[in-house]
C-alpha cells in the first residue's frame, strides 16, 4: 500500500501514544519492532483505525495496536462500561475467560479497571464458559457481566462480550450507550488499582463456588425424563476442543452415572489449538479425533463443544455397527431437540400455558411446523443469541404470561433447552442429547430413525451455509458495495440464473425485524437465499434454503449439488 508522509505521521503518533500505555510489554514490543524496522504497511494496518465496541462487545486479532485486541484495547473499553454502569445505583459485575491466549490477563486486567471504577466485581479463578457466565449473573444479580472469548474463532484472534443483568449479551439501549462511553475513552481517563488493596476492601473477589454448584443442580433439574438416563448403558465419546467445556460437560455426564471417555489430546485448555485448524465442532476436521474415538470404543453418541462451550456439535452412529458417524448439521440437531422437547412437553403437561420456540431466521424452517404441529408457538428472530435471550426477558418480565420458553436455536450449533441460562449453552445441551438419544434408544430407535420419521411426516428440508471474507482496510467497503448491489434488487430480477419472486431487506422499516444489514431472497424456483455480513469477522455469510415433500429426498438429493455449485460460482 502506498503511505503518504501525512499518513506515516499519523500512525507515527497514535504508536507512540500506545507505546506509553499499553501495559503488557509484548504487545509493546510488537509495536516497537515495526518502528524501529520501518515496516509502514504493518504499523498502518495497526493503527488505520481502532476496534470498536460493537453491538455485544468486541473482537479481533490479538497483537500490539488499536486495530488489535490487547491489554490496552481491554482496559479502554472497560472503562467506558465502567462510565456507563457508574450512572446506576451500587453497579456490579462478573467476568468470565475461556482458554484463549490472553485470555486471563484480559479477564484480570478489566476486573481491575472497573474495581477501581467502584463496580463491585467477581472475577473467575479460573477458566468457565460463556453458559456458566450468563448462569452466574443471574444467580449474583449483578448489573453486568463480561466474558473474555472469540467462541469459535481462529487461535489469532480474541473477544470481548458483555451481559446485562438478565443474564443475556447487551441490547439496546444499552449496547449503543456503552458503545459510545468506550469508543470515546482516552488513555489517561482509564483508572486502575492495586488488586491486594481492591481485595481487602471486598471490591473485588472471586465468584463464589457455590454458583458452579447451583449451575450443575439446575441441569440436573432440567432432565425431563432423568429415569431414562439413570437406566441406560451408553458410551459417551466427547472433545472439548482444547477449551472451557471439559469440566463441566465431564462434571455432568458422570454425575448423571454415563460412560464418557475425552479425546486425550484435545482435552486440557490451549489456546493454540494445536490440533485443529479451527476450534469448531460445525467443521468435520474439528470433529474427526472424537469421532474417531467413537469409533474405537463403540459410543452411542460423539460430542463436541467449542472454546467457550456455548456451540455444541453431534455426531451419531451410521449404523448398528458403530463403524460409521454422521456430523449432524446444526439445523439437524436443532430439528431433533425441539421434536423432543415439543412431543416430551406434550406428553407430561404444559400446565395450562404454550411453550415458545426460538430460532433465528437462518434456522430450518422445520422448527417452525414441528412447533405449531405440537401446538407451540415459534418466533423468529435477528442472528444472535441476544435476540433469543430477549424474547425469554420478555416472559420473564410477565408474570401473566400465557406462554413459557421451551427451546431456543441458532443453525450454528447454538441451543438452549433451560431457561436460567439466557446464551446459547452447550453443556445443559449436551446433557438434553444424551437423555433424548437415551429415549429413543429405550424404545429401540436411533438418532437417525428419528430425524427419518420427522423428515417423512413434514417434509425433507436443507440448508447450506457458505462464506466469503474480506480482510483488510478495504474489506468494509467492499462488503458495503455487494449489500448494496443486492439491494438494488427486485421481483423479476434473475440472480444466479433463477428468477426472484420477492426481495426482503431488513435495513428498511416494515419487516417483522429490527432494522439489521440482512437480505432476504426468494426465488420463484422454491429455494430462499438469506445474505448477511458476520457481525464478529469479516466475511459476508450466504444461506441457501430448499425443501421437498415427505417423498421427495431423492429429488432434493439430485438437485442440490447443482444448487450449491450455481450459488457459490456466482457469488
Amino acid at each position: 500500500m502506498d503511505i503518504s508522509e501525512e499518513m506515516k505521521k499519523d500512525v507515527l503518533q497514535k504508536a507512540q501514544s500506545y507505546i506509553g500505555s499499553e501495559k503488557t510489554e509484548a504487545f509493546r514490543a510488537e509495536v516497537e519492532k515495526a518502528l524501529k524496522a520501518g515496516d509502514w504497511d504493518d504499523l498502518y494496518d495497526r493503527f488505520y483505525t481502532a476496534l470498536a465496541f460493537g453491538t455485544a462487545g468486541m473482537r479481533g486479532v490479538i497483537g500490539g495496536g488499536t486495530n488489535r485486541i490487547n491489554t490496552f484495547m481491554v482496559r479502554k473499553v472497560t472503562q467506558g462500561l465502567a462510565d456507563y454502569l457508574k450512572k446506576i445505583e451500587s453497579p456490579s459485575c462478573v467476568i468470565a475467560y475461556d482458554s484463549r491466549n490472553y485470555s486471563y490477563e484480559f479477564a484480570h486486567s478489566a476486573a481491575l479497571v472497573l474495581a477501581a471504577n467502584g463496580v463491585r466485581t467477581y472475577l473467575y479463578d479460573t477458566l468457565h464458559p460463556v453458559p456458566m457466565l450468563s448462569f452466574a449473573v443471574r444467580y449474583l444479580k449483578t448489573t453486568s457481566g463480561i466474558v473474555v472469548t472469540a467462541s469459535h474463532n481462529p487461535s489469532k484472534y480474541n473477544g470481548y462480550k458483555v451481559y446485562w443483568s438478565d443474564g443475556g449479551q447487551v441490547t439496546p439501549p444499552h449496547d449503543i450507550e456503552i458503545a459510545k462511553l468506550a469508543n470515546a475513552v482516552k488513555a489517561e481517563d482509564i483508572k486502575d488499582g492495586d488488586e491486594d488493596e481492591l481485595r481487602r476492601s471486598g471490591i473485588l473477589s472471586s465468584v463464589p463456588s457455590d454458583v458452579d454448584e447451583a449451575y450443575y443442580a439446575m441441569v440436573k433439574r432440567s432432565l425431563r425424563r432423568p429415569e431414562i438416563i439413570e437406566s441406560a448403558q451408553i458410551k459417551v465419546a466427547y472433545t472439548p476442543l482444547h477449551g472451557t467445556g471439559n469440566v463441566p460437560v465431564r462434571t455432568m455426564l458422570k454425575d448423571l452415572g454415563i460412560d464418557v471417555e475425552v479425546v486425550e489430546e484435545q482435552e486440557l485448555p490451549d489456546g493454540n489449538f494445536p490440533t485443529v485448524k479451527l476450534p469448531n465442532p460445525e467443521s468435520a476436521e474439528a470433529m474427526s479425533k472424537a469421532i474417531e474415538l467413537g469409533k474405537r470404543i463403540k459410543a452411542d453418541i460423539v460430542l463436541g463443544t467449542d472454546p467457550d462451550a456455548d456451540r455444541l456439535g453431534i455426531a451419531i452412529p451410521k449404523n448398528s455397527e458403530k463403524s460409521e458417524y454422521q456430523l449432524l448439521t446444526g439445523n439437524q440437531i436443532a430439528t431433533l431437540l425441539a421434536d423432543y422437547l415439543l412431543v416430551t412437553s406434550l406428553e407430561m403437561g404444559r400446565g395450562g400455558k404454550t411453550p415458545l420456540v426460538v430460532k433465528s431466521l437462518v434456522t430450518t424452517d422445520l422448527v417452525k411446523k414441528i412447533a405449531e404441529k405440537n401446538g407451540a408457538l415459534c418466533k423468529d428472530v435477528l442472528t444472535g443469541f441476544k435476540y433469543i435471550a430477549e424474547q425469554m426477558q420478555k416472559i420473564d418480565d410477565d408474570p401473566s404470561c400465557d406462554r413459557y420458553f421451551l427451546f431456543g436455536c441458532e443453525e450454528s450449533y447454538g441451543f438452549l433447552t433451560v431457561n436460567e441460562v439466557h446464551d446459547k449453552d452447550a453443556v445443559s445441551s449436551a446433557v438434553a442429547a444424551v437423555e433424548m438419544m437415551c429415549y429413543y434408544a429405550s424404545k429401540g430407535i436411533s438418532l437417525q430413525q428419528r430425524l427419518d420419521a420427522i423428515y417423512a411426516s413434514y417434509g425433507y428440508s436443507t440448508e447450506v451455509v457458505f462464506s466469503r471474507d474480506y480482510e483488510g482496510a478495504s474489506g468494509k467497503e467492499k462488503m458495503a458495495s455487494i449489500m448494496a448491489g443486492f439491494r438494488a434488487l427486485k421481483a423479476g430480477d434473475t440472480l444466479v440464473g433463477r428468477t426472484i419472486e420477492s426481495i426482503e431487506d431488513l435495513l428498511k422499516d416494515g419487516t417483522d425485524f429490527p432494522l439489521s444489514d440482512v437480505v432476504i431472497v426468494r426465488f420463484k424456483s422454491g429455494e430462499k437465499l438469506v445474505i448477511r455480513p458476520s457481525g464478529t469477522e469479516p466475511k459476508i455469510k450466504y444461506y441457501i434454503f430448499l425443501s421437498e415433500g415427505p417423498d421427495g429426498r431423492k429429488a432434493l438429493e439430485e438437485r442440490l449439488g447443482q444448487i450449491v455449485s450455481d450459488f457459490k460460482s456466482a457469488l
